[in-house]
C-alpha cells in the first residue's frame, strides 16, 4: 500500500530545518574552521536567490535581484574579513566590516519596500502606521536590549549605523506584520523574511553571531518557496472600520511620545547617547509622518471629489441629476444667446422592467445615456431627471434638429444581456430668447407641454417593444 507524499511546502520546511541544524552544529564544533562555515552559511542564500531569479520563480524580479545586490556585498565583506562576523557583530566599533553589513542592510531595506509598494498599494497608509509603530519600538529595544552589551570602546559613527540599523530593521518588521496579515498567497516567504529580520534584530542586540547565521538561512528559504513570486503580486487591503482606525490612532500616539520621554529619563540620568538617539528616532519618523499626513489629504481630496460628484450626478447613468440640470437652466437663460430645453420620455419603457426585470431597464438607460450624450453637443448638458425622463440645455435658443436627431438615435435597436430591444422615444422642446424674464419652471412646463402634446397622437404607435433574442448583442 503506497503512502502519499506530504506537500512540497511541507517537504521544503523539513529540508531547511534539516540543512540549518547541520549548518548550526558545524558551526558550533568548527573551532578554527568557522570562518569556513560562515563563509558557506552566507553564500547559501545568495545561491537560492540566484536560482530562483534564473529559473523565471520569481516574475517580479527588481525587489529580489536588489537584494541579491545586498547578499553579495555581504559576500565580499566575509571573503575580505574571514570570521568578522564573530568580532563586528553589534559591536558599534565603525569598522569597515561593519560598513559592509550596514550597507547590506540598506538594500534589504531597499528591496523589501519594492516588494512591499507593489503588494500593499492599496494600503499605503496602513503600511505607514505599521513602519511607524516598528520604528518607536526601536527606542526601547535601543535603550534595555543594545546599550547594555554595548563596550566601552565604541565609536560615534559605529553607534550611529547600530542605532540606525537597529530602528530602521524595526519598522521592516512592523511592515512585514502588515503585509502578512493580509489577505493573500506567500505567506510562507513572509515568515521566512519575517523571520530573517527578526534573527538580525536578535544578532545585533545580543552582539552575537549565532542568530545572524541563522537569519542567512531563513532568507535563503524565502525565495524557493512554491508561492514566493506572489509576494510581490498586488493583495486587497481589507476595509478599516472606523473604531480600529480610532485605536489604531490612539497607539500611533503612545508610540511617537516613546522615544522623546526614553530620551528625557536618559538625560537625567547623564546618558550622553540620547540626544544620539532622539535625532536618529525623530529623522526616521518625520518622513513617515509627512508621508501619512500626505495620504490622509489626498484621500480627504478624493473624498471630496466623490462627494461633489455623488451630489450633482446620477448614480445609475452618470449623467447631471435634477439639482444640476435646474442650475444648468438658469445658467442658459442668463446667456446672451437665450436657452432651450428639451424633455426627453422613453415610449414603452416599463415592459422592459416587466418583461426582462429591473437589471435590464438599468441597462436600457445606461445605453440611453450613452447615446444622449453622442448625439447632442459640445456645450448643451444632458442630464436625467428620474425613472425614464431626461433633459437636455442647451445654451441657445436655437437647437436646430436636435430633437428629431434625439428621436432618431434613442429608436435604434438596443443590444441587452437579454436580448436585442427597440423602444420609442418623444422630446418636447421648449425655446426662450435672452431676456425672456421666464424662470426654469415655466420652460420646464413648456417643454413638458409640449412632449405630451406630441405624445398623446404617436401613444399606440411608438409605446412599443420589438424584441429579437441574439446571442451576440451589438451597440
Amino acid at each position: 500500500m503506497s503512502t502519499a507524499r506530504p506537500p512540497m511546502r511541507v517537504r521544503m520546511r523539513a529540508y531547511f530545518l534539516l540543512f540549518a541544524a547541520a549548518a548550526m552544529i558545524a558551526y558550533a564544533v568548527a573551532g578554527d574552521g568557522r570562518p569556513v562555515v560562515q563563509l558557506i552559511i552566507v553564500a547559501t542564500p545568495l545561491a537560492t536567490f540566484l536560482y530562483a531569479l534564473a529559473s523565471r520563480r520569481l516574475p517580479h524580479q527588481r525587489p529580489w535581484a536588489i537584494a541579491v545586490g545586498g547578499l553579495i556585498v555581504l559576500l565580499v565583506g566575509q571573503l575580505s574579513w574571514p570570521g568578522w562576523l564573530d568580532e563586528h557583530v553589534g559591536r558599534a566599533g565603525g569598522t569597515p566590516a561593519e560598513l559592509t553589513l550596514s550597507a547590506a542592510h540598506g538594500l534589504f531595506l531597499m528591496g523589501t519596500a519594492m516588494a512591499l509598494r507593489r503588494r500593499l498599494a492599496s494600503d499605503v497608509g496602513g503600511l505607514v502606521d505599521a513602519a511607524l509603530l516598528g520604528l518607536c519600538a526601536g527606542g526601547p529595544l535601543w535603550v534595555w536590549g543594545v546599550q547594555p552589551h554595548l563596550e566601552s570602546d565604541t565609536s560615534s559613527l559605529g553607534e550611529l549605523l547600530l542605532m540606525v540599523d537597529v530602528f530602521a530593521i524595526c519598522g521592516v518588521i512592523g511592515c512585514l506584520v502588515r503585509m502578512g496579515a493580509a489577505r493573500g498567497p506567500g505567506r510562507g516567504t513572509i515568515v521566512y523574511l519575517l523571520l530573517t529580520a527578526v534573527l538580525t534584530l536578535a544578532g545585533l542586540a545580543a552582539g552575537r553571531p549565532e542568530p545572524l547565521l541563522l537569519a542567512f538561512l531563513t532568507i535563503g528559504a524565502a525565495p524557493i518557496q512554491p508561492l514566493a513570486a506572489s509576494v510581490t503580486e498586488p493583495v486587497s487591503a481589507s476595509v478599516t472600520d472606523p473604531v480600529s482606525g480610532r485605536v489604531t490612532l490612539r497607539w500611533l500616539a503612545v508610540a511617537l511620545c516613546v522615544n522623546p520621554l526614553l530620551t528625557v529619563v536618559q538625560i537625567m540620568r547623564g546618558d550622553q547617547s540620547a540626544s544620539l538617539m532622539l535625532a536618529v528616532g525623530t529623522l526616521l519618523v518625520i518622513p513617515l509622518v509627512l508621508l501619512r499626513f500626505h495620504r490622509l489629504s489626498v484621500q480627504r481630496e478624493h473624498a471630496e471629489r466623490t462627494l461633489a460628484h455623488q451630489a450633482s450626478h446620477d448614480e445609475l447613468t452618470g449623467l447631471r441629476n435634477r439639482r444640476h440640470m435646474m442650475v444648468a437652466i438658469d445658467d442658459a437663460l442668463r446667456g446672451p444667446d437665450g436657452a432651450t430645453v428639451l424633455l426627453c420620455d422613453l415610449d414603452g419603457f416599463k415592459p422592459i422592467n416587466d418583461r426582462f426585470g429591473h437589471a435590464a431597464g438599468d441597462e436600457a438607460l445606461t445605453v440611453v445615456a450613452a447615446r444622449l450624450t453622442a448625439v447632442t453637443r459640445e456645450n448643451d448638458v444632458v442630464g436625467r431627471l428620474g425613472g425614464d425622463e431626461f433633459l437636455v440645455v442647451c445654451p441657445s435658443s436655437d437647437a436646430g434638429d436636435l430633437a428629431a436627431r434625439i428621436e432618431e438615435t434613442l429608436r435604434l435597436p438596443m443590444a441587452l444581456s437579454a436580448g436585442v430591444i427597440t423602444i420609442g422615444a418623444t422630446v418636447g422642446a421648449a425655446s426662450v430668447p435672452a431676456g425672456s424674464g421666464l424662470g426654469r419652471e415655466a420652460v420646464v412646463a413648456r417643454a413638458d407641454a409640449a412632449m405630451y402634446a406630441r405624445k398623446a397622437p404617436r401613444r399606440a404607435g411608438s409605446s412599443r417593444v420589438l424584441t429579437a433574442m441574439s446571442d451576440t448583442p451589438q451597440h
